[in-house]
């Protein structure tokens, strides 16, 4: 009927390029993206989306028809980019470094395994110098609802700063001041820092949740 019980040369580079896709995603999610995250719902996401692609587009019949569906694919992330709010950015930038990942190891069908290795050890060290601070310094910010609106004067920033770095315990680079409130005196202030390499998620934060108001 047209259909070949076996392949063998085939399905032992089927299984090549989707071991060598699962170790390389497998190193990205646990050894860059994890450590600093601990999200396992991410984790969990990035390891089976990367899956469902390699194998969505190895499968696929045409170079064509994997173009079309790559193309489509990162249309559908990206919409779900600007439609999700509550996706970080960090997140979905990991979300389609692996989808990219994986469609380049799903479609690179003329290339040999020498040449697949290096196309990912490529992605690899990139991830890694961008965790990095070879790059730029890591530089965190929170927002910091301010109660001494007198010092938020452009004439009195250095008192300012050094009062931010008492209350706060941190080494304060520059501050910007947002929404002003002269009724409470309060202040909107957004505090740039000296930080560590480790993700803090409720750094973005700019108002309390209301269970704890």
């Amino acid at each position: 009927m047209g259909l070949d019980l076996i392949n063998i040369p085939g399905l032992i580079e089927m299984i090549t390029r989707f071991l060598l896709n699962l170790v390389v995603v497998w190193i990205i999610a646990h050894f860059f993206y994890y450590p600093k995250s601990q999200r396992r719902d991410y984790y969990f996401t990035f390891m089976l989306i990367s899956v469902s692609i390699f194998m969505l587009i190895y499968l696929m019949d045409g170079s064509k028809m994997k173009i079309g569906a790559a193309l489509g694919l990162f249309a559908v992330f990206g919409i779900l980019r600007y439609r999700t709010e509550s996706v970080p950015i960090r997140e979905m930038t990991y979300l389609f470094f692996l989808v990219a990942l994986s469609v380049v190891n799903g479609m690179a069908a003329k290339l040999s395994l020498v040449e697949l290795l290096v196309a990912n050890l490529i992605f690899i060290i990139s991830v890694a110098a961008c965790e990095s601070n070879l790059l730029a310094k890591h530089v965190s910010c929170k927002f910091v609802k301010y109660d001494n609106i007198k010092l938020i004067v452009p004439e009195r920033r250095e008192e300012l700063i050094a009062d931010l770095e008492k209350r706060l315990g941190l080494k304060v680079i520059k501050v910007e001041i947002g929404s002003i409130d002269f009724l409470r005196d309060a202040a909107l202030i957004k505090v740039f820092y000296k930080g560590t390499l480790d993700s803090n998620t409720a750094e973005s934060v700019i108002k309390m949740p209301k269970n704890y108001e």
